[in-house]
């Protein structure tokens, strides 16, 4: 029997038992189907199969309790003078990684304000929050230390491109700072 025969004689065998449009349409659905999940194919798949078979455990391990170490807290990171912090900045502008130079010129701003007792920086703290500590403690760092916080946020929680200019803003801003840190030194306050 030739294949064209066998296709005529099958066609017309299924066509007397269902109409011809239902298996047309219950075989594009099925294509349908394999198409869905052939797509998404990995997330309907078990991660890890079931064990078929249970390990057992000798006599000596069900006698002695497991002990399991606890977990130990996260160590904090180093301090670092400011100007550690200016270095690895001038590093990542000299690579062209301007965003990264913005965040540790902030991180020195931040470490010098600390180092002459401005603030108490805490985990956590938002540059909101720095700029309204070190405000409130000295005023005059305000404008440089706020202007260097809209950089930042700028960049990093607007994702916005950083590019050279940022990094040298963020250099005049650290500038002024400094300035008003030595002022207030020299004026006799608090170091």
């Amino acid at each position: 029997m030739s294949f064209s025969r066998w296709w005529t004689e099958t066609t017309a065998a299924l066509g007397d038992r269902l109409p011809l449009p239902l298996f047309a349409l219950l075989l594009v659905l099925a294509a349908v189907l394999v198409a869905v999940g052939w797509y998404t194919f990995p997330a309907w798949v078990p991660r890890r199969l079931p064990r078929l078979r249970r390990r057992r455990r000798s006599p000596a391990l069900k006698e002695a309790p497991l002990r399991i170490p606890a977990p130990r807290a996260p160590e904090p990171e180093p301090e670092l003078p400011a100007a550690a912090y200016v270095s690895l900045a001038d590093r990542f502008a000299a690579e062209g990684r301007y965003a990264e130079a913005v965040r540790e010129r902030l991180r020195a701003m931040v470490r010098a304000l600390a180092a002459r007792q401005v603030i108490q920086p805490e985990p956590g703290m938002t540059v909101a929050e720095l700029v309204q500590a070190a405000t409130d403690t000295c005023p005059q760092v305000g404008p440089p230390l706020s202007a260097a916080g809209a950089i930042f946020s700028e960049l990093w929680y607007g994702q916005r491109p950083a590019l050279l200019e940022h990094d040298r803003r963020m250099r005049e801003h650290t500038a002024d700072l400094d300035r008003v840190l030595t002022d207030r030194r020299e004026d006799g306050a608090r170091p």
